[in-house]
This record gives structure tokens, C-alpha cells and sequence, in this order.
């Protein structure tokens, strides 16, 4: 597939508020802000992952695919939980063996990266059935939703999401177009008008995982791709550029936002904790590229994302 552009864009915003709601001080001062946006960016990311997932390659190469999944989740994730052992976060390991090693690695992942487990694994299911499922369209998105809620009820984390992937592998394997579909009121501001409704008016709406967390997914990207339309050519090439760089801003984020409880005695100032907000933004993507940047200049990325450059 061509690059959509849109999609790079709808990934940097996503991004973004990924790492916002990663700031501990941050989070704590908008709890309901940090509900919302849980209720549509990861789901947005699983959403935009399935659609883009390539299961026509050869068995070889999306083994490849996987695999530079699987590298830099196993290392992140293991630096991670050996971190979580002896910093006090709220996910805190009193005492780290190798048995809660490889429960933490291989079923219950923590932090972040939960993400690139969940994708490897609905990756790997959706890759399977595609290829070796000789049935027609439909029943085979019936069996990929199967087991996808069988995974639901086993001990693994994040597989709840699945859905999402599930959902943008149907509309790649439909053959629809991905911005039409998320795009039904075209050039009109009426389409702002359900968000505030299930925001301001029902906001328990909002709740991670409830009944309402797709009618919360479908409007949201609905209303980034509408803002994206009225975003001046030269205003949304930042967001273009940090949804093609939204993996490494993703892998490597969270060695900053840690760091940046140290800027909250001297922002403290501020009672909305948006100048902390901005701050932290600026110094968390900046090292994320500068390591970013680093990894790609000494040859590093071959071993790390498979490929000779991150972006």
C-alpha cells in the first residue's frame, strides 16, 4: 500500500496523547481527560494496525514482520519489568524471579508495551487464518473473531483490543477505503456535535471497554481526519511526521516520561499542568528521536527494527 497520509497524521495526534496520559502528574490532575482518550487511542492504533497489517506475504517474510516486532518488545519490555522491580511506580515488583519474569514477558506485560505483544499475537492469528483458511470472506473474519474472543477470556493482557484489530482487518479485506468510512460528514462541523453530546452530556460514556468505547473510536478518528482537513498544509506536517515516526516516539518514550516528574517542583506554578504537559511533550519526543536518530547512525536499527532506518 501507498503511505496515507492521513493515517500518519491520525498516528502522530495518537502519539501524542499516548504520551500525554503517560505523565503520571499530568494524568492525576485530569482523570477524566485521561478516561476519555483511554476510550479511543490505543483502540485507535489497534484499529489503524489491523487495516494496515499485510497478510499476502510469503510465510518468510511476515515471519520478518514479526520478528521486528518481537526484538525490540523483548528488549524494552524485559529493561521494563527489571525497572519495575526497583523503582517505586505503581506497578512496582516486590521481588522479581524468573518465573514472574516470563509471566510479566510472555502473558502479562507492563507499561506501555502491551501493545506490541497484543500485535504480535492478533497478527499472527489474522496471518494464519488468511493464509490457510481456504473459505470465503466472511467466514473467515468470523473465525478470526472466534478466536479472538476466546483470547478475551484467557489470562492475557491487552487482548481485549482485539476487536479493533479485528475491525480494520475487515475493512482492508472488504476492500473499503479507510478514510471514507471514517469520514461521513464531509466538510461539516456538525460532526463536532456528537463528540460534545457523549462527552459533556453522558461522560460515563466514556468508560474504557463499555458498550459505548466503539461509538467513542468511531467519532474521535472521525473528528481527526476532520481536523486534519482544515489543518493549514504547513500545520499538519508536524503530525505527518510523528505518525511516520510514531514507533520509536512509542518504543522509547517512556525511558523520558519517568524523567519528567523532575520538572514538576518547578512547574508547579501552573494549577492546569499544561505548561508541564508541554514541556514534557518537547523533551520526551526530542529524545525519543535523538535515540531515534542515534540507533540509525551506528547501524544499530538494522538489529533493533529490522531495517537500516527507523522511519
Amino acid at each position: 500500500m501507498k503511505r496515507i497520509l492521513e493515517l500518519d497524521y491520525l498516528k502522530g495526534i495518537l502519539i501524542l496523547l499516548v504520551i500525554s496520559f503517560h505523565l503520571v502528574y499530568f494524568e492525576q490532575l485530569h482523570p477524566y481527560a485521561k478516561q476519555v482518550v483511554y476510550a479511543f487511542h490505543m483502540p485507535g492504533f489497534l484499529l489503524i494496525s489491523g487495516y494496515l497489517m499485510n497478510v499476502g506475504k510469503a510465510p518468510k517474510d511476515f515471519l520478518r514482520t514479526l520478528l521486528w516486532l518481537a526484538v525490540p518488545y523483548i528488549v524494552m519490555e524485559s529493561g521494563y519489568i527489571y525497572m519495575a522491580s526497583l523503582l517505586p511506580i505503581n506497578e512496582h515488583i516486590d521481588h522479581l524471579t524468573p518465573a514472574v519474569f516470563l509471566d510479566r514477558l510472555l502473558l502479562h506485560p507492563l507499561g506501555p508495551y502491551w501493545y506490541l505483544h497484543t500485535l504480535i499475537i492478533c497478527g499472527s492469528i489474522y496471518y494464519l487464518v488468511f493464509r490457510y483458511l481456504q473459505s470465503g470472506l466472511l467466514m473467515r473474519l468470523i473465525l478470526l473473531g472466534l478466536i479472538f474472543y476466546i483470547l478475551t477470556i484467557l489470562p492475557l493482557k491487552g487482548v481485549g483490543g482485539s476487536f479493533y484489530f479485528l475491525a480494520g482487518a475487515a475493512i482492508r479485506q472488504s476492500g473499503k477505503d479507510f478514510i471514507t468510512i471514517f469520514t461521513p460528514f464531509k466538510g461539516n462541523w456538525g460532526i463536532l456535535s456528537p463528540i460534545i453530546f457523549i462527552l459533556l452530556i453522558l461522560p460515563q460514556w466514556s468508560i474504557v471497554n463499555s458498550q459505548w468505547s466503539m461509538v467513542i473510536v468511531y467519532f474521535a478518528i472521525s473528528s481527526l481526519l476532520f481536523l486534519y482537513k482544515i489543518t493549514p498544509p504547513k500545520g499538519g506536517r508536524g503530525g505527518l511526521f510523528l505518525g511516520r515516526n510514531s514507533l520509536p516516539l512509542y518504543v522509547f518514550s517512556p525511558i523520558f516520561t519517568i524523567l519528567c516528574k523532575r520538572f514538576v517542583p518547578y512547574l508547579q506554578f501552573d494549577p492546569t499542568g499544561l505548561i508541564f504537559l508541554l514541556v514534557s511533550l518537547v523533551f520526551c519526543v526530542s529524545g525519543s528521536l535523538a535515540i531515534a536518530w542515534a540507533i540509525d547512525k551506528t547501524g544499530i536499527s538494522r538489529y533493533f527494527f529490522g531495517r537500516k532506518a527507523v522511519n
